[in-house]
């Protein structure tokens, strides 16, 4: 079988295209990174595929062998004309504005993509909003973005983004991808995680969110002051907020980053944020 790099140079032959930095296009060539990709999307037993910005196709040749509906969402016109004629379902939008409500289905659904690096926190999010949709992800990140996803409380990477991926989503990194691993090489080391969705412990995720961005609002400021809008639509007073870092081991001048996700949900569901 011929290498990613011979069928990437082959698949941009007949797009007659280079990559668009514009559009945060770094295409995949390692054959290693590939398959560990496509081994854990099969690892997942996917019902329906979705990929995100499939360019030339590195992973698309792949998925495309897995005999389950496969639908690919892309910006770029020229690529996206070219999936069509390849007989693909192809959404031609910016996956951060497209309706993902389409997808939901009883079928077991894995988003799959080497994603832009751009949009790659904003979709984790979004699909952290969702209660149903897609079931697992495999997803290609910035190595420091993937950091964050993944970074227990108090660590330096750890904030808004690690919260809400903890709270929806059991995390697995699946490898790492260096900077030759990519045609144009990108000037970062990326890592590709493997998310699994867990039964939520809110009922209104976007309420949930709300609370979560206040916390963090000012990283410098100390939790009580973050939150001092949303106590006072409650009714809450900073004595009571207080009284409940300490029963939980926390000094009044705590700060978001001291909160783990779980903690984060009983503050929450303690002072009766959830609607």
């Amino acid at each position: 079988m011929s290498s990613a790099r011979e069928r990437l140079e082959q698949s941009l032959q007949e797009l007659g295209i280079l990559a668009k930095k514009s559009l945060g296009q770094n295409f995949l060539v390692s054959d290693v990174v590939i398959e560990r990709i496509i081994s854990q999307v099969r690892e997942f037993q996917p019902e329906a595929l979705i990929e995100v910005g499939p360019g030339p196709g590195a992973l698309t040749y792949f998925l495309r062998q897995m005999n389950v509906p496969l639908t690919v969402i892309e910006l770029d016109r020229v690529i996206a004309e070219y999936w069509r004629k390849q007989g693909l379902e192809v959404i031609e939008e910016d996956a951060l504005r497209i309706d993902w409500s389409r997808f939901y289905s009883d079928k077991k659904t894995v988003f799959v993509s080497n994603l832009p690096y751009q949009i790659s926190s904003s979709i984790v999010i979004d699909r952290s909003m969702e209660d149903r949709g897609v079931e697992h992800m495999v997803l290609m990140f910035q190595k420091e973005v993937a950091q964050r996803i993944r970074a227990p409380a108090r660590s330096e990477h750890y904030g808004l983004l690690s919260v809400i991926a903890q709270t929806f989503w059991k995390t697995e990194v699946v490898t790492e991808a260096g900077p030759r691993d990519f045609n144009p090489p990108p000037k970062v080391a990326s890592r590709v995680l493997a998310f699994s969705r867990l039964p939520a412990p809110v009922k209104d995720r976007a309420a949930f969110l709300a609370f979560v961005k206040a916390a963090f609002a000012q990283r410098r400021k100390l939790l009580k002051k973050n939150l001092a809008g949303l106590l006072s639509q409650k009714k809450i007073t900073e004595e009571q907020l207080i009284g409940w870092l300490a029963q939980m081991g926390f000094p009044e001048t705590a700060r978001a980053e001291e909160l783990s996700p779980a903690q984060f949900v009983q503050l929450y569901r303690h002072f009766g944020f959830e609607p």
